[in-house]
């Protein structure tokens, strides 16, 4: 039996301007153009690849209430997926939602007009999809909001905190009840929209509209899924460690801001039939982000060994932000144009930041900043606003939370 072919994307966010400029040919944002140059290459890599079925794990747009202009590039490119015979299925994410339920979300416009070969999935539900080589199960699970927990009488009571953690159970529920409607012999699949205990945050907490739940990966990890395609969290990641199914956030297709440096960008491959699953990463031209870090304060001449720093080879078509460090008698020696003209392969300048060092801001004895923790820094900058001794213990408690917290990626 053939393996069904299935390409898997998410947190697409067309809308997002940061860092660019109006395009006069298109009258659009460049950034905005490098997000749908990103969606087209998934769409090339679809039909080449002779894609089976197109799963979109949530976030559309930026926005709720994206342009007219915005939806028309993004129907247009859907539409060259279903023209090619390639069922879509589109997942509601938290940036599609409405701030009522009785609104439309924005993609509700492909079920309005019942456009072929797409499905909007607003609610949890299994979907069996034919394809070019054979039936498909795909069960959905849009964004948990507190409205799902709230038609529940028993949670109508609860703290926002405690409703929070009553998703988690709900959410657990319902992917279970999903799970038992499933035709045991055919491949499933489960497309959900959230946070999963254990995954590694980018930049999207910048970007996120609402409150987050958490929903533990126990719950994904059932083997009546041949696997589980994930979006809302930006970094590509795979969080089952190889075993059956793979549970998989895609990761969003082109880099929001600078929290996003470095990360790849892109898409997964997936073929599979029931019991067996082969999946990869395919990674797209995403714009990079460059952050270029220079210390200049023992040269004696401050732009030269800016020159001799800065990586130009690495700088061509990037977004990028300079952080130089100097010495109070430099500021003036350089020049916010020089710097530029070294940036000058840049796509966009983000930032050009000066660290002026300066003699009386240093109290810290025969250490650096660089060799001293969170911690040890707080206690200097406390010390230094000649902050209570007793002052400085309290709030050292309260600081020790948010830096465990800070480094549990929580």
């Amino acid at each position: 039996m053939a393996k069904i072919r299935l390409l898997h994307f998410a947190d697409l966010h067309i809308g997002v301007e940061n860092y660019g400029r109006l395009d006069p040919v298109t009258g659009v944002n460049r950034r905005v153009l490098d997000f749908l140059h990103r969606f087209d290459e998934l769409i090339e890599y679809a039909l080449e690849h002779e894609a089976d079925v197109v799963i979109f794990a949530g976030d559309a747009f930026k926005s709720r209430h994206p342009n007219p202009t915005h939806y028309r590039a993004f129907a247009r490119r859907v539409k060259r997926l279903t023209d090619a015979g390639i069922p879509v299925v589109l997942l509601v994410g938290n940036h599609d939602l409405p701030t009522m339920v009785q609104q439309a979300s924005s993609v509700d416009i492909f079920r309005t007009l019942d456009v072929p070969n797409v499905i909007v999935a607003r609610d949890e539900r299994v979907y069996p999809i034919e394809t070019r080589h054979g039936l498909l199960q795909v069960a959905t699970v849009p964004y948990p909001t507190r409205q799902q927990v709230l038609t529940h009488e028993k949670y109508r009571q609860l703290s926002i905190r405690d409703l929070d953690r009553a998703i988690t159970d709900v959410v657990a529920e319902l992917i279970q009840s999903l799970a038992a409607k499933l035709d045991p012999h055919l491949p499933a699949v489960l497309t959900a929209h959230l946070s999963v205990s254990g995954a590694t945050f980018g930049s999207e907490r910048s970007v996120m509209i609402g409150r987050d739940a958490v929903i533990l990966k126990s719950a994904l990890v059932d083997p009546a899924w041949d696997y589980v395609a994930l979006g809302h969290i930006h970094k590509h990641q795979s969080l089952n460690d190889g075993a059956h199914p793979p549970v998989v956030y895609a990761g969003s297709l082109e880099r929001i801001d600078f929290g996003e440096e470095g990360q790849p960008k892109g898409f997964c491959w997936v073929e599979l039939q029931r019991g067996e699953t082969e999946w990869r990463f395919v990674e797209v031209a995403a714009r990079p982000f460059v952050t270029v870090r220079a210390d200049v304060r023992r040269a004696p001449d401050p732009l030269l060994a800016l020159r001799q720093t800065i990586p130009t080879d690495r700088l061509q078509d990037a977004v990028v932000r300079l952080i130089v460090q100097m010495e109070a008698e430099q500021e003036a020696m350089i020049r916010d144009r020089d710097l530029r003209a070294l940036l000058a392969g840049a796509n966009t300048i983000a930032s050009i930041n000066r660290e002026v060092v300066r003699e009386d801001r240093v109290r810290l004895g025969t250490l650096t900043p660089e060799a001293m923790d969170d911690r040890e820094l707080l206690v200097k900058y406390l010390e230094s606003k000649q902050t209570d001794p007793a002052r400085i213990e309290e709030l050292l408690t309260y600081a020790d939370d948010l830096i465990a917290w800070s480094a549990n990626g929580e």
